[in-house]
């Protein structure tokens, strides 16, 4: 791995965590097309998250199309891990076209749950770098009454794997899978659906709730949950598992290319409250009479 990715690497699996299955390769397109609409343009920005580096996933750049007026192209990685590219178009004329798009190779490998899972605990006393996956997030409301009680009926009496697997269990249970608006764990606890994002909500609450660290992990055009446990040795591993569609917990078949992990972000291109997901940031100044950027973000499949 180029050193310049390998910073963006978790540390690799633990043995009592899950291990790697079948890998799938694939091209996987990151960038954007503008124009300048109205008028000439200057000082044209954008941020844009890209694929990373984690220990399902390994990412190499295989191609860049950058118009003449793309100035520079760079990357920087916000704290929890988030990868963004960078782009800077100093100036474009009235009616043309810069673009800047960046194609990587992504080998994204499935995940088998473990199969003994007796060993596995709740850690007693995380590491700093998990606190933030104990805390609320932006539609994961882990001070919401309601959400409060419902999280602690769950899994009583019982400890590591088996705890979390009756909040899995239970989430499921309780929240019917049904496409919709974004609303969050408390919402989707009262109305008793919701899609991916909100099934997902409901079950980090639960489990951070109960003192389990968890976090969102999104991919594309989808996102499911992860959740930390540690060994006798004391040695954590991070577990995925399926909250909407079929029942997949503890390992992940799923081989989407990988945009980001957690739910709490800060971007400095946005300050202010802290964001859910990182998503594509552009800004641009007209010129006297000038006209303004036109932008179509381009993400997916080669």
């Amino acid at each position: 791995m180029p050193a310049a990715q390998a910073q963006f690497a978790e540390a690799a699996l633990a043995s009592t965590g899950p291990t790697l299955g079948d890998v799938r390769e694939q091209p996987y397109r990151v960038g954007f097309t503008v124009i300048a609409s109205g008028g000439p343009c200057r000082g044209i920005y954008a941020s844009l998250p890209v694929p990373a580096e984690w220990p399902e996933q390994k990412v190499e750049i295989t191609g860049e199309e950058l118009s003449a007026e793309v100035r520079q192209i760079r990357y920087r990685t916000l704290p929890g891990g988030v990868k963004q590219m960078l782009v800077e178009i100093p100036e474009l004329p009235a009616g043309e076209q810069a673009k800047a798009i960046v194609t990587f190779s992504v080998a994204r490998s499935a995940l088998l749950a473990p199969t003994d899972t007796a060993g596995l605990s709740i850690p007693s006393k995380p590491e700093k770098a998990l606190k933030p996956y104990l805390a609320s997030s932006p539609y994961i409301e882990t001070r919401h009454p309601k959400v409060m009680k419902f999280a602690k009926s769950l899994g009583e009496g019982l400890d590591g794997w088996a705890k979390v697997e009756a909040i899995y269990d239970a989430v499921r249970e309780k929240v019917e899978y049904r496409n919709g608006t974004l609303k969050g764990a408390a919402r989707a606890l009262a109305d008793g659906w919701g899609d991916c994002e909100e099934l997902t909500c409901l079950f980090i609450a639960s489990a951070r709730i109960n003192a389990i660290p968890a976090r969102t992990v999104w991919v594309e055009g989808h996102c499911y949950p992860e959740f930390f446990l540690v060994d006798d040795e004391g040695t954590g591993s991070w577990f995925p598992c399926q909250a909407a569609g079929a029942r997949a917990f503890g390992g992940m078949p799923d081989q989407l290319p990988i945009i980001q992990k957690g739910d709490s972000f800060r971007d400095p291109d946005r300050p202010g409250q802290p964001l859910r997901y990182v998503s594509e940031f552009c800004r641009g100044a007209a010129v006297a009479g000038g006209g303004s950027p036109n932008i179509d973000w381009i993400r997916g499949g080669a």
